[in-house]
């Protein structure tokens, strides 16, 4: 029986493998292979996709989230809120300029707790950085409402929720920026790293492209200290087909999550709930199980693959030591790394290789499978 993978990236590659290697080759011919034709299509086209007027090609997903706290000046002595269920990347895009992350617990749908947001703001805090966490919306007419009322920048981490929307905006619109990654196993994935920003900012779009070029403007003439960090060619022009067939990729996810919603009955195990509002893209499918381990242990045993995202919260991190937090500071956050196990999802996922982890997934529990 072949083991049935977390994750996996060859059958989208083959669902259109044709349009693919057709394009790379063109860009192979061009002999132009660094913000060429290419870039400058991906950035218009993925702006009028979300529905912004400027898009920013940069090389990856972080990046674009360090990037763009450097150009809004945020950095040593400011605070931004975050939510403390997170990937350790979203943290690291505010601490890298030297601003200080202050976490906020998730609500039941994985993402920010609105709620909680206006307690912990205090006279330091300079914006909010919003994750889509698992590529459902987050609440976002609260967050701006918050932002307005107290001057603060918003910033969307969007690295999971290319699409997904928010009463009918699609995410990375609602702030002053937002940040892409196109990792492979991204909905809109590249073949390699890629990211980018999204803003209905002039100025912001003009120095993102000035940053991520060393600072210049004009070749050698340098008006910043700045970084490379370039969308590059190929991955540009790749991302132009993945980006064509977007729709049909995220309904194809949809109707995987529809049926394993419908069909998933075991009293052992938390199903994702969606928000009034929210869409969700499903680039993971997340269960809860007070169980998750021994879950885990009997899903490999059965050839079903599974990841945890994330089993150690960044407070928890050994990089953010520093920071000076300690287990038991964000008792929700630390019990979603205890209980979330990312369940099969991809393109191409045959409708055999879903009913396998539906069954599995409803014996889990029963008295003699745990252990066949």
């Amino acid at each position: 029986m072949e083991r049935i993978q977390a994750n996996r990236l060859d059958r989208g590659f083959f669902k259109y493998q044709n349009e693919f290697e057709e394009k790379a080759l063109h860009v192979l011919r061009s002999g132009w292979y660094v913000l060429g034709n290419e870039v400058k299509m991906f950035e218009e086209e993925y702006a009028a996709y979300v529905g912004a007027k400027y898009c920013v090609g940069v090389g990856n997903g972080l990046d674009a989230l360090w990037m763009a706290f450097r150009v809004l000046g945020i950095g040593k002595g400011d605070e931004v809120l975050v939510q403390g269920n997170t990937y350790i990347a979203s943290v690291m895009g505010i601490t890298m300029n030297g601003a200080t992350p202050i976490f906020i617990e998730p609500n039941q749908y994985f993402n920010i707790d609105t709620t909680k947001l206006e307690e912990k703001i205090t006279e330091k805090t300079k914006a909010i950085l919003v994750v889509h966490l698992y590529g459902q919306a987050s609440k976002m007419d609260d967050i701006a409402a918050l932002c307005k009322k107290h001057n603060l920048r918003l910033v969307e981490d969007c690295a999971q929720s290319h699409g997904a929307t928010y009463q009918d905006q699609v995410t990375g619109t609602f702030g002053d920026i937002g940040c892409f990654s196109f990792y492979p196993s991204k909905n809109i994935g590249a073949f390699g790293d890629g990211g980018a920003i999204v803003t209905n900012d002039e100025q912001i779009a003009a120095d993102m492209r000035v940053l991520r070029n060393y600072g210049s403007e004009k070749r050698y003439y340098n008006k910043i200290i700045g970084t490379n960090s370039r969308l590059d060619e190929i991955q540009a022009g790749l991302l132009r087909i993945r980006l064509a067939h977007a729709d049909e990729l995220m309904q194809e996810k949809q109707t995987i999550a529809a049926r394993y919603l419908e069909e998933i009955h075991n009293p052992l195990i938390g199903l994702p709930q969606i928000q009034k509002g929210a869409t969700h893209i499903y680039h993971q499918f997340v269960i809860r199980c007070e169980r998750r381990d021994e879950l885990q242990q009997y899903l490999d045993q059965k050839e079903i693959g599974t990841i945890i995202h994330y089993p150690i919260p960044p407070h928890m991190a050994e990089g953010y030591q520093y920071l000076g937090h300690h287990e038991g500071d964000f008792p929700i956050t630390e019990c979603c790394a205890r209980e979330v196990l990312s369940i099969p999802m991809y393109n191409g996922m045959t409708d055999e290789e879903q009913t396998r982890v539906i069954e599995a997934l409803n014996a889990f529990g029963q008295k003699q499978e745990d252990i066949s």
